[in-house]
């Protein structure tokens, strides 16, 4: 026990290093807290041959693992709270011109790099999720930063991320149960149609059980209303996963479920602290398990990923922009904020490799692409709405050219 209560010690510690860091360089904490997990690995600190160095190597331990899928629980729970049922209703039609755009240009380019390649259709439909997704946390955290959060180029964003997060909740629904299900067609047939009734039912729970949601968390003790929160995301996101189907897509709608209560403030306040931590770990699993002597095999497929998927983000934002009636100034703000990559993708890599079929495209080539995309997506994303500003002028003097002649 003193020494797993180290080893956690010692990675809080590192990754409290990592996000200081950085937020010193203006950047998304999901990189830095992915390269600290890979430079503490037996793949990286463990290979330095120095005794007292290398043994501070940390292993992927079950109790890592554990709070990598709370992590991953908590991160999906507030994703959900975003998300009511009745503002998805009333901007439906925007919501659905602009998703719809963004779906059938940017998972599709995924599957052609991926067929390309040479894999096989289901390897080339996981690259699709991982390039087609960008990240929620990343880009609603920037819009706050940069003070987007109450523009009009805000809208066609946000509405963009909740149509992608609805897609990917049924994607990783199906997913999972053909990955983890094994390869026989009669068991992944069995697989899909346990996860999408399951869906089914919460997504009746959630349309439905408003005031029940609202009931079970109106009590006046403090402790109470955390542990029930904690209580009913957890189980129903461990019964989820043991049936086969994603907990993130359980918690998802969990969060959803509460997102039109009177509790919903109170929730984000409460428990934030625990979505930050959990979801620390998460990403400093994902770098604890991947080694990066595996980068130079993949690197040439994650600059043709960046070289295809940045242009087709931009585009399908930009029009998304169009589709709320935005001007071109704040179209090109749409365009350069999506490109941002983070968190599904690298679920969808953790999934991929743990998949049941195996092959090593699956499970070793698939999460180190993710990884390293991810790296260079999320810092490449939020440098773009940085300096928006250069690209913004672009346009506006192009058009004034235009104009001109």
């Amino acid at each position: 026990m003193a020494e797993i209560l180290f080893e956690a010690g010692l990675m809080l510690a590192v990754l409290a290093l990592a996000g200081t860091i950085a937020q010193r360089l203006n950047q998304s904490v999901i990189p830095f807290y992915v390269l600290s997990g890979m430079a503490m690995s037996p793949f990286v600190l463990g290979r330095l041959g120095i005794a007292p160095v290398s043994g501070y190597a940390i292993e992927l331990q079950e109790y890592i693992t554990l709070l990598a899928e709370l992590g991953i629980v908590f991160l999906l729970f507030f994703l959900g709270l975003e998300f009511s049922l009745d503002r998805l209703l009333e901007s439906r039609e925007n919501i659905g011109k602009a998703g719809t755009l963004d779906l059938l240009v940017n998972l599709p380019a995924g599957v052609v790099v991926g067929l390309l390649l040479g894999w096989s259709l289901l390897e080339a439909f996981v690259l699709g999720g991982i390039v087609y997704i960008s990240s929620s946390a990343v880009i609603t955290k920037s819009l706050i930063d940069l003070g987007w959060i109450a523009n009009d180029e805000s809208n066609p964003m946000l509405g963009t991320l909740v149509y992608e997060d609805l897609f990917i909740a049924f994607y990783l629904a199906v997913l999972s149960a053909v990955l983890l299900g094994g390869g026989e067609l009669s068991t992944i047939v069995v697989d899909v149609a346990v996860a999408m009734g399951f869906l089914l039912v919460l997504v009746s729970a959630v349309y439905f059980g408003t005031d029940y949601f609202d009931r079970f968390l109106n009590v006046d003790s403090e402790e109470m209303f955390v542990l029930r929160a904690v209580a009913i995301t957890v189980f129903v996101a461990g019964f989820a996963l043991a049936i086969g189907v994603s907990e993130a897509v359980a918690a998802f709608f969990i969060g959803m479920g509460f997102s039109g209560t009177d509790h919903l403030h109170n929730l984000e306040r409460r428990l934030i602290p625990f979505r930050d931590i959990f979801a620390a770990v998460f990403f400093f699993w994902i770098g604890l398990r991947t080694d990066p002597g595996v980068f130079p095999a993949v690197a040439g497929i994650v600059a043709l990923l960046v070289l295809v998927t940045t242009p087709t983000k931009v585009f399908t934002g930009f029009f998304a922009g169009r589709f709320y009636g935005l001007d071109d100034r704040r179209n090109v703000r749409v365009g350069l904020g999506m490109v941002t990559r983070g968190e599904f993708s690298l679920i969808i890599a953790a999934i991929a490799a743990d998949s049941t079929l195996g092959g090593a495209v699956l499970t070793e080539s698939i999460p180190a692409v993710a990884v390293g995309y991810v790296l260079f997506m999320s810092i490449l994303g939020t440098m773009l709405m940085q300096y928006s500003g250069t690209f913004e002028r672009y346009v506006v003097d192009g058009r004034s050219r235009t104009a001109t002649d």
